[in-house]
């Protein structure tokens, strides 16, 4: 077992729960998925599916896409979950930063056009190693797609009791795609609101986990919060979203 996984399974029950609350937000999942969406093309795979959340609404929408996760466990339950779609190219264990990861995965490599992360960098201690192995992933031209939690300041027991290492802004996470050699070709903040309640939840009233209630409550308020993100033109939010395009790697032949 790699040190990013043992590390993933000491976090098992905040994280599960987690998992858990948030699948029952539909119009909140709905919500990032339509906000990533347009830079999803072609062949795709999610890294770190969980339980499936995301992935539910990309195999309804037709996309041909592979599912991933470093925990054995949520394999299995993808597995059992989605074994019936016929646009399911595979579910299979992949660790960003598996010592042996260009031997093990190498199947992998220059395949997919889209690759995409979502919650997941924050929870790698060496994040630029895991988006140069995202890159890795990709074609020529392919996009990746990551979205992680916003700003240090609002750092608390939640991210502890989730195992992450940090947030992000926009500038922060830029760096780390121009970094790997990624061209940025989109950033953003989403869910100005969710800022309140993980800081009143998580600094204030000191829990480790979202309330089920409290997730209810978001939920069927949704459609209110993405007018608020589109009248502050995604300038703040919960959640940081950079999408990078790699660069053409191929030198062209000569005439």
């Amino acid at each position: 077992m790699t040190n990013q996984n043992q590390e993933l399974i000491e976090y098992d029950i905040s994280g599960t729960t987690t998992l858990d609350v948030i699948s029952e937000a539909n119009k909140f999942n709905r919500w990032m998925y339509n906000t990533i969406k347009p830079f999803c093309k072609g062949n795709v795979i999610e890294i770190g599916s969980g339980i499936g959340n995301i992935s539910q609404y990309f195999l309804d929408d037709g996309f041909q896409v592979r599912l991933t996760d470093v925990r054995t466990d949520y394999c299995e339950k993808l597995e059992q979950k989605f074994s019936g779609s016929s646009n399911l190219l595979g579910v299979e264990c992949i660790d960003l930063t598996d010592e042996f990861f260009d031997d093990k995965y190498s199947d992998h490599f220059n395949k997919y056009d889209t690759v995409f992360a979502l919650n997941v960098v924050e929870h790698i201690l060496d994040d630029s190693l895991a988006v140069m192995n995202c890159k890795k992933l990709l074609v020529d031209g392919g996009n990746l797609i990551i979205l992680v939690p916003s700003y240090q300041s609002l750092y608390n027991l939640f991210d502890i009791e989730l195992g992450h290492y940090r947030r992000y802004t926009t500038k922060s996470l830029c760096k780390v795609f121009l970094k790997s050699e990624i061209n940025v070709i989109h950033k953003q903040y989403f869910n100005l609101i969710g800022i309140l309640g993980w800081y009143v939840s998580g600094n204030i009233l000191k829990r480790k986990t979202i309330p089920m209630g409290q997730m209810r409550l978001y939920n069927t308020l949704v459609p209110i919060f993405r007018v608020i993100d589109k009248l502050i033109l995604n300038s703040m939010g919960l959640s940081t979203i950079v999408v990078g395009k790699k660069q053409c790697t191929t030198k062209p032949k000569p005439h």
